[in-house]
């Protein structure tokens, strides 16, 4: 069967930003409409870009500034992360004083590599806490330059400034030390070149020279993180799904997550019209893997990790604790409920299969973590989500494809008010 997944959060969040820098008028087609995405299009209007949408969403139309923002203004990031990391940099390459805040869980993921390296490259920063949001910015256009930058936090700093660095004064040159996450800035330089910004690559750093970038049309491939549970679900169930539109060719690192199910035994198809994943008897395990590249779906791979033959540990994701909750602990938590044995450290989890129990799985308000448990749930009976709708920060409407491709009495709390 083929499952209906919408379009890539990363990708319709970095062509929104490359968008609204660029001169000239540039179309998205199939972009992400959820919480996050929503709220990042919001805070790109609070800066004064203006954004369009056709009457079912089916595109965006971003009118660019071909500069940084002027005039100033409060920006509210809600819950998105991509906010909070993206817009502060195009706000600093403007002028005016800017605002940024968000909800508390936003409040509690660090800022300092992107505040350090704004304030390097001229920006004036203020926050409370001298970490994390709320954060003003007092702008007078980014001088460019030499820039290090530790990314052992998140890709996302690194990314942000990338995407600012057509606004710059000077080319900016970064030394990017313990980068964590490779894929998503590959898929950053990759969405720049397609905006016409000019990069390279070598001797360990990454160059952007200054020069706005131009407008384009992009269609927005279907979100690889979250084909990630559709594809757990066949490897499980013995089914088959294809996504379409996510095949060779994809910008997104997360498609190699059927690289970890093909170890698990399932069987493997990858076409440039899409990739189909078919379950196998059972779910093989025995298998050490590092999941630091595609860390956003490493809890697709704990969640079902009960089911199989033999342990499985998964390493390499230290950055995870900082994500929407600490997901090493929140995956290790539900597990545990759920009757399951793991070993823990701080960049792994070891999960040891075995029957599980009925227990609510508690979502920390991570859309990951409910889709990844509603996974698990269509095989061991008696799991209940405590917060189903949280889901809908990247999909509001997971519940209703996964029972429409894998019926089964699954029903998390709350479910028919999503549907």
């Amino acid at each position: 069967m083929k499952a209906r997944i919408p379009g890539s959060k990363s990708i319709t969040n970095r062509a929104l930003v490359l968008a609204a820098a660029a001169r000239g008028t540039s179309r998205l087609s199939a972009p992400l409409v959820s919480d996050d995405t929503v709220a990042f299009r919001d805070a790109l209007t609070a800066l004064g870009v203006r954004v369009t949408t056709a009457p079912d969403d089916a595109s965006w139309t971003v009118t660019g500034l071909g500069r940084g923002p002027h005039g100033g203004g409060r920006v509210w990031c809600a819950d998105a992360g991509t906010a909070a990391r993206f817009l502060p940099p195009f706000a600093a390459a403007g002028t005016g004083r800017y605002v940024f805040d968000g909800t508390d869980q936003l409040r509690a993921r660090p800022l300092s590599p992107l505040t350090a390296a704004l304030t390097r490259l001229g920006a004036r920063i203020t926050t409370d806490s001298g970490a994390a949001l709320p954060l003003t910015v007092d702008a007078e256009g980014l001088a460019g330059g030499e820039l290090p930058l530790p990314s052992g936090l998140s890709s996302q700093f690194l990314s942000g400034l990338l995407m600012s660095a057509p606004l710059m004064r000077a080319p900016l040159r970064v030394r990017a030390e313990e980068l964590v996450s490779r894929p998503y800035i590959d898929m950053t330089l990759a969405l720049m070149t397609r905006f016409g910004a000019r990069t390279d690559e070598s001797g360990g750093h990454i160059s952007v020279d200054p020069a706005p970038c131009t407008a384009t049309d992009l269609a927005v491939e279907p979100d690889a993180s979250t084909a990630s549970y559709f594809f757990a679900a066949a490897a499980v169930t013995g089914r088959e799904i294809t996504v379409p539109g996510l095949g060779l060719g994809s910008l997104q690192g997360d498609l190699r997550f059927v690289d970890v199910l093909r170890e698990a035994g399932a069987t493997v198809r990858t076409t440039t019209e899409g990739t189909t994943v078919i379950g196998g008897p059972t779910l093989r395990g025995g298998f050490d893997v590092d999941m630091g590249d595609i860390s956003d779906t490493f809890m697709t791979l704990a969640a079902i990790a009960p089911l199989a033959d033999a342990p499985i540990t998964i390493r390499g994701i230290a950055h995870a604790r900082l994500k929407e909750s600490d997901r090493i602990a929140a995956v290790d938590e539900n597990l545990r409920a759920l009757g399951v044995t793991t070993e823990v450290g701080h960049d792994r989890i070891t999960v040891v299969p075995g029957p599980t129990r009925p227990a609510r799985i508690a979502c920390r308000r991570d859309h990951r973590i409910a889709m990844a448990f509603s996974v698990l749930g269509l095989r061991a009976p008696g799991i209940d989500l405590d917060d189903p709708g949280c889901v809908s920060k990247t999909f509001p409407g997971f519940h209703t494809e996964l029972t429409r491709l894998f019926p089964t009495p699954y029903n998390p709390t709350g479910l028919e008010e999503h549907r």
